[in-house]
């Protein structure tokens, strides 16, 4: 029996979208292949010359290596990848049945592509993050900063560093000793705090410039540049990687960038008279959503840049809040925990916080911070992060200690690995500071990592907790959807897709004591350390890249709708490629919670 091959193509997505005469010439192109359980369509590194639509059967597709990428069933179209690439295969593809596919010149795919967006779309949404279209403020300091930017030791004499600024034309150079940056000097400080002042010409830079300046790490993003500029009112970021400096990027050289949106809502939060101002700004954030999604930005870009505005926002309602009860009794630092510490906020964010009081507080002191607890607080519920549900939050007194306080709590947990110290050891190795004296956490961090890393009953405890969200997986290649209540049918993109990788990040963080607090960082530090196979942890980030790509896009068309945002996606919404993939992912996370269970997932 002859196959009509163009009511096929109309059957099936996404070639359902093209109008009937195009379908119907690229009908004419594709030709009927017939290949046996076993065969091999086409090995890594052979040249690719067809997209295949599977009619019938089974194909698995496999890396270098041998392992298991993707299993896919009729109507399930592959060979993408490597046409997008360079025309050579990036897998292997083999029947594990008698299987009959439709095969797509690549000159007729490419055509698809170059005429059809809808189509583009489909199939870029399975290419690599990093190949996809960026903005330039996702851009990485290190790809635009200035190396070996001008410096001086702290002692040099003003007039010799002015010299040297205008003998290279730059407005600003580093006062650094043996790499490590002291501090900045611009051409406005010597206007503003040497010529203005009558200060002798001689006066050591380290008397005018601005000591111990802001400065971010090479891997940060254009975007972090923007926000710190508008939010902090700079001009100039010192870029520093292991305590040394590196680079420099300046206003100067972003001038010929435009700004994010993200930017512009950072510097009206920077100077937002009240809270009610605060939430009204905040609240364009599903706006904001919209955009970086459409844009194509990789979710960790879209979520950090989200992120942002929480952690401008918070700043911004620490200082009205000090503004209102005036400066603090002993300092402090506010901490944020949960996606907000991970830098992973998305339209839907509780908030989760805490407080470090230096150790000269005293108990009258913690009215104070009472009242600034409940002053941050109650503003980022009116802005929309609403009140944490387990009340994790500064307001509560528990939560809320000095130094030597957070200090007992982290040992006990460590050394009492209960229910109730694990899900708390949990949400606290996920801090990450927002405002304040910094200097407070960073030997907590170091200390509570070394000592919770050589706890081998209490790694153990935190793997078994790290393995009580499991993925979706129902029999038949199907999904576990929830099965009552207003989410009934739905699957949980979050607890049963996010949560689980980030269980398994802080696992692999712990045992490699890697003080990355980003899940997709944790991974990949992780992968560098050792602290888990390359191979699992590379299926791991592609995984958790699907995974958390398709929440932020079904919420970006929750919003588009006139809905509120959530993390509940119907199966039936997505293409049966698009299932297949997402049932792939899960079947990676299902698999690496295993080895951990087992003691395979990590290295020692």
């Amino acid at each position: 029996m002859s196959l009509d091959i163009a009511a096929t193509l109309a059957g099936t997505h996404p070639y359902d979208a093209l109008p009937d005469a195009d379908r119907a010439a690229l009908a004419a192109q594709v030709d009927l292949q017939e290949i046996d359980a076993g065969a091999t369509l086409y090995r890594v590194g052979d040249p690719q010359t067809h997209l295949y639509l599977i009619l019938e059967g089974r194909i698995d597709i496999t890396d270098e290596g041998g392992e298991v990428l993707s299993i896919l069933g009729p109507r399930n179209s592959f060979g993408e990848r490597g046409l997008m690439k360079d025309g050579t295969a990036v897998v292997t593809a083999t029947a594990a049945e008698d299987s009959r596919l439709l095969r797509i010149p690549a000159a007729a795919f490419h055509a698809l592509l170059r005429d059809h967006p809808r189509v583009m779309r489909f199939f870029d949404r399975t290419r690599p993050a990093a190949r996809r279209r960026q903005d330039i403020t996702t851009i990485a300091l290190a790809d635009l900063m200035t190396r070996d930017p001008l410096t001086c030791p702290p002692e040099t004499p003003l007039i010799e560093a002015a010299r040297k600024m205008r003998e290279i034309h730059v407005s600003c150079i580093i006062a650094a000793e043996e790499g490590t940056v002291k501090g900045i000097l611009t051409t406005g400080d010597i206007a503003s705090r040497a010529v203005a002042e009558g200060v002798p010409f001689d006066t050591p830079v380290a008397s005018v410039m601005t000591p111990d300046p802001i400065t971010l790490p090479p891997t940060a993003l254009v975007a972090d540049v923007l926000h710190t500029m508008v939010e902090r009112g700079i001009t100039h970021m010192p870029v520093v990687e292991a305590g040394k400096l590196v680079g420099i990027l300046t206003q100067t050289d972003l001038t010929r960038f435009q700004a994010t949106s993200s930017a512009a809502l950072i510097q009206e939060i920077a100077s937002a008279p009240d809270s009610a101002t605060l939430a009204k700004i905040v609240g364009r954030i599903p706006e904001l959503l919209v955009q970086l999604v459409a844009a194509q930005n990789p979710h960790q870009v879209v979520t950090r840049l989200i992120t942002d505005i929480g952690d401008a926002t918070t700043r911004r309602l620490l200082a009205l809040a000090e503004a209102k009860l005036g400066p603090p009794p002993v300092p402090y630092l506010w901490l944020a925990c949960g996606s907000q510490g991970r830098q992973e906020q998305t339209g839907v964010s509780d908030q989760d916080n805490c407080l470090i009081l230096d150790d000269a507080a005293t108990p009258p002191d913690d009215a104070y911070f009472a009242e600034l607890a409940k002053f941050v607080s109650d503003g980022l519920n009116e802005a929309g992060y609403f009140y944490c549900p387990g009340d994790m939050m500064a307001t509560a007194v528990r939560w809320r200690q000095p130094v030597r306080v957070w200090r007992q709590y982290f040992a006990g947990w460590i050394a009492t690995p209960n229910p109730e110290a694990q899900m708390l050891a949990s949400v606290m190795f996920d801090l990450r500071p927002i405002g304040g004296n910094f200097g407070l956490f960073a030997d907590l961090q170091e200390e509570t990592l070394a000592a919770a890393s050589k706890n081998s009953i209490f790694v153990a405890h935190m793997i078994s907790n790290s393995l009580k969200h499991q993925p979706p997986l129902g029999l038949f290649r199907g999904f576990a959807t929830v099965r009552s209540g207003e989410h009934k049918n739905t699957i949980d993109l979050k607890h049963n897709g996010v949560v689980p990788v980030v269980d398994l990040g802080r696992v692999y963080a712990l045992k490699g004591r890697l003080t990355e607090v980003n899940t997709r960082a944790r991974l990949l530090a992780a992968i560098e350390a050792g602290a888990v196979s390359t191979t699992g942890g590379r299926d791991l980030i592609d995984a958790y890249d699907m995974i958390a790509q398709t929440r932020l896009e079904h919420q970006a068309e929750l919003i588009k709708s006139g809905e509120k945002p959530d993390n509940f996606m119907t199966p039936a919404d997505l293409s049966d490629f698009e299932r297949s993939h997402l049932r792939d992912a899960f079947v990676v996370i299902k698999t690496m919670q295993n080895a951990a269970g087992s003691g395979r997932g990590y290295l020692s």
